[in-house]
């Protein structure tokens, strides 16, 4: 779906929520497959945007918003995976955490250091990305936190 001006605020801002889901999801079955940048967003943008699905249709992404996410955190990853692992716990480095965190931690990082969302806008939409991943567990208060961390680093004027 391309943006156009008929889109309401609230439709862009669930186009943009749903693209980051897209992107973690991509960059964790890159991380598992070996695929290419290219050959995940084709795929993403071809069958997964606005697929429909026996439990319902899954929502359109924003398609620029989401291969910039996508291409910025494989372009930057190792910077980016620098800056989670000075956000995480000595003992728990980035390689040993569970790889859907560990493509979150990419996604949220990638619009941290190169995208226009405010820190807090960003945090907030990837803790949601969390609680859709990890509804039962602790994962959001620990995204939370290691968000927190690095917004700080990077962004500290937006607090």
């Amino acid at each position: 779906m391309t943006q156009n001006s008929n889109l309401s605020g609230n439709q862009i801002r669930k186009m943009k929520s749903a693209s980051r889901l897209y992107a973690v999801q991509a960059l964790f079955q890159m991380e598992h497959s070996s695929q290419t940048t290219d050959l995940v967003i084709r795929e993403f943008l071809d069958f997964r945007f606005g697929e429909v699905y026996e439990e319902g249709a899954m929502m359109d992404g924003d398609m620029h918003h989401f291969r910039k996410v996508v291409e910025d955190a494989v372009n930057h990853q190792a910077a980016i995976d620098q800056l989670t692992d000075r956000a995480l716990v000595a003992k728990w480095p980035l390689g040993r955490i569970d790889p859907t965190l560990r493509g979150l931690f990419r996604a949220a990082s990638a619009e941290l250091l190169h995208g226009d969302a405010p820190a807090k806008v960003v945090i907030s939409e990837y803790v949601g990305v969390a609680a859709a991943f990890f509804p039962d567990g602790k994962e959001s208060k620990f995204v939370n936190a290691v968000l927190d961390h690095m917004a700080h680093e990077v962004k500290p004027e937006d607090f």
